[in-house]
């Protein structure tokens, strides 16, 4: 099984980005692009009475800086289809933090524990959605980072110092493995995923990972009630239940998406997750 966590770069705030970028091209293969700064450019219409601007003047600023970087590097590699500023903010930044009320709500209302200092994996996170915007959002919550391509994991490493945040954490594995590890197996309070697979599968991805008394939280479109009925003995044997489905606004034009919301209930059986390929090949 090839696991490993990927370095983080944790400098300090004076530390300059032509520093960082020579210290990145001694540690990898891949030379960052310059950025190029886009985000005087978008619309006011965009972002108006959106999460976006409950961020503060800091946050504002890491996520302009995210989409600089994001629309730079998917010059050289494919991180998005989306290749406009605007698009970005409303497909991406807006999605992922629309989630955010629907996980606060469900977390006081059915979990334990504070939810000050969640333990967050973001399964399948790709450029970082929504994970990497719920670690600005939420600067108090540890957030895991989980991809299986190394060039993703590269763009991740790189956002994650340029940005300075230090509640952020960059794993290279498949989700199959890294359940089947003693050392993530049950230990985060939620479990997230966007745009990764469909529920029955990424119910064996993500439920394995999330502690007894934690939650699973599937960003999806605006009428996943299918996909739902479809996915609701995947979630029973890895030991959770439907517990709600929030429908939210994420205030871009693609109008209504929802947060499938699971309660891990019970441990999850120790045969589950399955070999790497199998819940994608044979869905339970």
């Amino acid at each position: 099984m090839l696991l490993y966590r990927t370095k983080i770069f944790n400098f300090p705030v004076s530390l300059s980005l032509g520093t960082f970028i020579k210290h990145l091209e001694c540690t990898t293969n891949f030379k960052p692009p310059a950025i190029t700064r886009r985000y005087t450019t978008i619309n006011s219409s965009t972002v108006n009475a959106s999460h976006f601007e409950t961020l503060n003047p800091l946050q504002k600023q890491q996520v302009h800086l995210y989409v600089d970087t994001l629309l730079d590097w998917n010059q050289k590699m494919n991180l998005t289809a989306v290749r406009d500023v605007n698009d970005v903010m409303d497909r991406h930044i807006e999605d992922s933090l629309a989630i955010i009320p629907p996980i606060q709500h469900s977390y006081v209302s059915c979990c334990e524990t504070p939810i000050e200092k969640l333990n967050l994996v973001d399964v399948g996170s790709g450029a970082g959605l929504p994970g990497l915007i719920l670690a600005i959002a939420c600067p108090d919550w540890k957030l895991t980072l989980l991809e299986s391509l190394n060039k993703r994991c590269v763009f991740l490493e790189h956002v994650v110092g340029l940005i300075g945040l230090s509640n952020v954490t960059v794993m290279r594995g498949r989700a199959e493995d890294v359940g089947q590890n003693v050392e993530f197996r049950e230990v985060y309070d939620v479990a997230v995923a966007r745009a990764v697979a469909e529920m029955r599968v990424l119910a064996e991805y993500c439920l394995p990972l999330v502690r007894v008394g934690g939650l699973f939280v599937a960003a999806k479109g605006h009428s996943p009630e299918e996909e739902v009925r479809r996915a609701e003995k995947a979630i029973s044997l890895m030991g959770a239940s439907l517990l709600q489905t929030c429908y939210v606004n994420s205030h871009s034009p693609h109008g209504q998406r929802t947060a499938i919301i699971c309660l891990k209930e019970s441990p999850t059986p120790r045969k589950y997750p399955r070999d790497p390929g199998t819940p994608a090949k044979s869905p339970l």
